[in-house]
């Protein structure tokens, strides 16, 4: 296994894959990893329309084709008709993992009281982690601030890279060796 970890950044939006919309939510997730993370990564990065087998078919391919061992996607994650990243993160996930939905709510809810329409989750395929974030920028920041301590173990667990951080800026959780 190589030393550098694939990052998968997915921004979905019709709007976006069109190029009638600058894509905001991909750059911020790249430019937070690139503050948060000292081991070495490199993204794979992907702007794909609102179609559930069009995320469904990017999330696989970077799992299990691209050997991705965290996707983080942006947008699609509200009730509007064609917002379905949930439902296809669920559909190509052999686990879910609600607590980091549940976690990145319960912050979201702090600053903003439309929080409580956003359906975020995440699942575990091929041994990588999938994350759904917000689609605005400020959103990313906030829910990444709040889960990203438990994504390195996650990822250790899931067989993947070891992932550091720069601790003035987020410091990983890892359990204490004995």
């Amino acid at each position: 296994m190589s030393d550098t970890a694939r990052i998968g950044i997915v921004t979905v939006s019709d709007r976006a894959s069109r190029g009638e919309y600058e894509d905001r939510g991909g750059p911020a997730i790249r430019d937070y990893l690139g503050e948060v993370l000292t081991s070495p990564w490199e993204a794979v990065a992907r702007v794909i329309s609102d179609d559930q087998p069009v995320v469904e078919a990017t999330l696989i391919e970077l799992c299990d084709d691209e050997n991705c061992c965290l996707v983080i996607t942006t947008g699609g994650t509200g009730p509007a008709k064609r917002d379905i990243t949930p439902e296809a993160t669920e559909a190509v996930s052999e686990k879910l993992m609600p607590g980091f939905g549940e976690l990145m709510r319960k912050v979201s809810l702090e600053k903003v009281a439309t929080a409580i329409l956003s359906r975020q989750t995440a699942g575990i395929r091929s041994g990588a982690l999938i994350v759904n974030l917000p689609g605005q920028p400020k959103a990313i920041g906030e829910c990444l601030d709040a889960i990203f301590p438990a994504i390195p173990y996650c990822v250790d667990l899931l067989d993947g890279p070891f992932l550091t951080t720069n601790e003035e800026r987020i410091v990983a959780f890892r359990p204490k060796k004995k």
